[in-house]
C-alpha cells in the first residue's frame, strides 16, 4: 500500500478543488433551484450563512479520499477520476435516495445534487492522486488555483449577465 507523503497539503488541495467546482455548481449552474419557494430549502440568506458547514463536509470528503485512494492502488489521474465517480455515485446516490425518501426535496434537485456532488468527488480524487504522487506540489497547486479562479470567474460571469439568479447581501 502506498502512503501519502504530504497528507495535509494533499487534503487541502483536493478540498480547494472541490470547493471551486461547488461554487460554480451552486452559485451558477444550479442557482435557479435556490430561488423557488420550497419547504425543503432554507431561504437563500439563511443558507448563505451556513455555507461554512457545507464546506466543512467537503473537507471530510477530501480526508476520506486521501485516506482511501492509496488503499486501492490508484495509479493515475484517470483511475482516480473513475474511482471518484464510483465512490461519489455510491455516497451521494445513497444520500439523495435518503433525502427523497424522508423529505420534501424536489426530485430534480436531488438528481442535480447527485450529479454535481459525484463530479466534485471525482475532481477531489484526481487532485488527491496527483498531489499524492507528485515530487513537488508546485504544479498541482498552480493548476488547482487557476481552476478555482476560472470557476469563480465563470460563476461571476453567469451572475453578472443575469443568466442565473443572485442573492443581494444587504
Amino acid at each position: 500500500m502506498q502512503t501519502v507523503k504530504r497528507p495535509i497539503p494533499t487534503i487541502l488541495l483536493a478540498w480547494f478543488a472541490m470547493l471551486g467546482v461547488d461554487f460554480l455548481l451552486h452559485g451558477g449552474l444550479l442557482a435557479g433551484f435556490y430561488f423557488v419557494a420550497s419547504p425543503f430549502l432554507l431561504p437563500p440568506m439563511d443558507a448563505f450563512v451556513r455555507i461554512p458547514l457545507g464546506y466543512s463536509g467537503f473537507l471530510l470528503m477530501a480526508v476520506l479520499l486521501v485516506w482511501i485512494l492509496p488503499r486501492f492502488n490508484i495509479a493515475n489521474w484517470k483511475e482516480a477520476f473513475w474511482f471518484g465517480i464510483k465512490l461519489g455515485a455510491l455516497v451521494w446516490g445513497g444520500f439523495a435516495l435518503g433525502l427523497i425518501s424522508i423529505s420534501t426535496i424536489d426530485t430534480s434537485l436531488a438528481v442535480a445534487w447527485f450529479l454535481g456532488q459525484t463530479f466534485e468527488l471525482s475532481i477531489g480524487a484526481v487532485v488527491a492522486e496527483r498531489a499524492s504522487n507528485a515530487t513537488s506540489l508546485r504544479r498541482i497547486t498552480l493548476f488547482v488555483f487557476l481552476s478555482v479562479f476560472l470557476a469563480i470567474g465563470l460563476t461571476v460571469a453567469l451572475q453578472s449577465s443575469g443568466l442565473v439568479p443572485t442573492v443581494r447581501i444587504q
